[in-house]
């Protein structure tokens, strides 16, 4: 009797302590004011699970899922005002758990990356820019208290940079982005690159092929728009001075080649930047399972300003037509008095960038050491991407490939296919190889630093739930057809302010696509049948920030334009200036804003290619 009495006491505790155990709320680091967000408990009373209640502003909130037997969720929770009271659990009326939570208002949210976007237009320096954005995030993150200033900034490397390092994805980009350089830097000091200028340049006879062959050898070296823009430049100018080019025109051919080939070619140094930026954001969408290689794959499609500049370009170059004030250079530079030309009385200098890349031996300078490592290196990403993904069909194989590793393997074999074939000639020692590949290296490490800022601030904008705000601020009133014309615009703006496209991907990536997602969420068109607004949306930073770039008097590639081909640098910019915002409108009125409405970029691509052809035709004026 006495054992049955101690057993029915012992279960009636174990009952009593299940029933009043505390479960464990899940909350958000932080809440926004007049954002909806959600709360989830676990550990509690499975029995009663439809009996908990959440208090939040005086009120008490019944649960949207306790049948499941999982977690209890509170969904479609909000804040009218700032706090930082905590949410309390009841059961039966009494508190039987509670958490504490930063509510914010929302517009701080906004802080880190206009924090980022205004100061780079003072200091025009991107990595500071981020550095501070990444800052203000981190305080804001903490509930800007006092006592917390200090710790705020320590957190940038303790843990928002140590974490964009510790993802194996971002190392992998990393690892990709410096082997890369290290092949550019290999080919160029072997004369590889030499090579395929001086074979392009047997061809040249007159201005128009000499500008035709300036154009080709920028969209040959497609990989990386840095070695573009110094090869390029540097090699081609002696060629187009003999025959009285402007080195205005110069600079714009290499500076309207490097960037747009760089942004739509499958394989080079932007794609790794570029799918690490989309992962980002595509990463925070659990509806959308296609990778980051396949969102960049399908908005190639979209990339309309890229795509129609390499096409005018040509144009140009063939025709021998010019309009606005790149005419009235050229027809100057015909008589012998180039206005362009950037005097050494200026200060102008080259040196330093023309020796890292010059090739040791020119008597040896040999297309194919160029060539071959990088097919080499193309190849071999096409083979890795093949075996790693699965499907029916190449795009299903592509789509679902590890793109990272795909692309470290063939990255590492276009670095040895140059390395071996550099020492077999005997064209370099081993020594001055590796050497070699270290001066490339050093070209990417400001892009792995921006990279690095980018990840990082990223991570502070998706806890401050930024693009969340957005959507409460323009879910309502921005159409979903626009959305990619928005982006592009606010793409433009930030590069054209920061001169960096690189920095503006950093920027927007992060927060471009939920955006779109959960605009396209409000208005009922979240489905794969929509999804070629966040393939224009993907597109349109990228477009965007060319635009910008080559807008701006700032850009780091239009300065090294400049600099390579030996132009002044505001000529440069002035004769380029007419011909981005004509091929730039045509990419967005006749490319962006049908494509937004449902109309198929493969109609509206010859739609636009023909109107850039009019355009030059209508006002372009033939100099000889």
């Amino acid at each position: 009797m006495i054992k049955k009495s101690m057993l029915s006491i012992f279960f009636a505790l174990i009952a009593a302590n299940n029933l009043y155990s505390n479960p464990d709320l899940s909350v958000p680091t932080v809440v926004l004011t007049d954002v909806t967000f959600s709360i989830s408990a676990s550990g509690y009373d499975r029995e009663r699970a439809c009996d908990y209640r959440i208090e939040l502003e005086e009120s008490l909130i019944e649960p949207s899922l306790c049948s499941s037997g999982g977690d209890i969720e509170f969904e479609f929770l909000r804040f009218s005002k700032a706090t930082s009271e905590s949410v309390r659990l009841l059961l039966d009326g009494s508190v039987v758990s509670d958490a504490a939570i930063n509510v914010l208002p929302g517009w701080v949210s906004l802080l880190p990356p206009l924090v980022s976007i205004l100061m780079a237009l003072v200091f025009r320096s991107v990595v500071p820019a981020l550095f501070l954005g990444i800052w203000i995030g981190s305080y804001a993150i903490m509930g800007f208290k006092a006592d917390s200033i200090l710790e705020s900034l320590l957190n940038i490397t303790s843990i928002y940079v140590k974490d964009a390092l510790a993802n194996p994805d971002h190392a992998a980009i990393i690892i990709f982005s410096l082997m890369i350089g290290g092949l550019v830097g290999i080919i160029s000091k072997n004369g590889g690159m030499q090579g395929i200028v001086n074979n392009l340049s047997r061809f040249v006879s007159s201005s128009n092929r000499a500008q035709l062959a300036t154009s080709s050898l920028g969209v040959a070296i497609f990989f990386d728009d840095y070695a573009n823009t110094l090869v390029v430049g540097n090699t081609m100018r002696k060629v187009t001075d003999s025959l009285n080019i402007s080195r205005a025109k110069l600079a714009f051919l290499v500076d309207a080649t490097a960037a747009p080939i760089a942004c739509v070619a499958l394989i080079t140094t932007w794609v790794g930047y570029q799918v690490g930026m989309i992962d980002i954001s595509v990463s925070q969408i659990s509806e959308i399972d296609q990778s980051a290689y396949s969102l960049y794959l399908n908005s190639i499609l979209y990339s309309f300003y890229p795509i129609f500049m390499l096409l005018f370009v040509f144009l140009v170059a063939g025709t021998g037509k010019d309009f606005g004030t790149m005419y009235q250079y050229e027809v100057a530079a015909r008589s012998g008095n180039d206005l362009s030309l950037e005097q050494k009385s200026k200060g102008y200098t080259n040196d330093d960038e023309t020796k890292q890349l010059e090739a040791k031996d020119p008597s040896k300078a040999r297309a194919f050491n160029a060539f071959i490592p990088i097919l080499m290196f193309i190849l071999s990403t096409i083979a890795g991407l093949y075996s790693t993904g699965e499907g029916d069909n190449l795009q299903d194989i592509i789509g679902s490939a590890d793109a990272y590793t795909a692309l470290l393997w063939g990255s590492l074999i276009g670095v040895l296919t140059g390395f071996t074939l550099t020492l077999l000639q005997r064209i370099l020692s081993l020594e001055e190889t590796v050497q070699a590949w270290y001066e490339g290296v050093k070209f990417m490490i400001f892009a792995i630093i921006v990279l690095i800022l980018a990840w990082s601030l990223a991570q502070t904008t998706e806890i401050l739930q930024t693009a969340n705000y957005l959507v409460s601020i323009l879910g309502e009133f921005l159409p979903v057809p626009l959305i990619p014309t928005v982006i592009f615009l606010l793409s433009a703006a930030t590069a054209f302010a920061t001169g960096s496209s690189w920095g503006t991907m950093g920027i927007f990536y992060p927060i471009v696509i939920p955006l779109a997602w959960q605009i396209m969420f409000l208005n009922g068109v979240a489905d794969m049948e929509h999804i070629h607004i966040i393939y224009s949306s993907v597109a349109c930073v990228i477009c965007g920030a060319v635009w910008g770039d080559h807008c701006s008097p700032i850009s780091d590639t239009t300065i090294m334009s400049s600099m390579a081909s030996g132009c002044n640098h505001i000529d440069h910019v002035s004769t380029q200036l007419p011909y981005a915002l004509s091929v730039g409108t045509i990419a967005l009125l006749l490319g962006t804003v049908p494509t937004g409405y449902g109309i198929s970029p493969l109609i509206m691509i010859p739609v636009g290619l023909f109107t850039v052809f009019i355009l030059l035709s209508v006002f372009g004026k033939r100099v000889e």
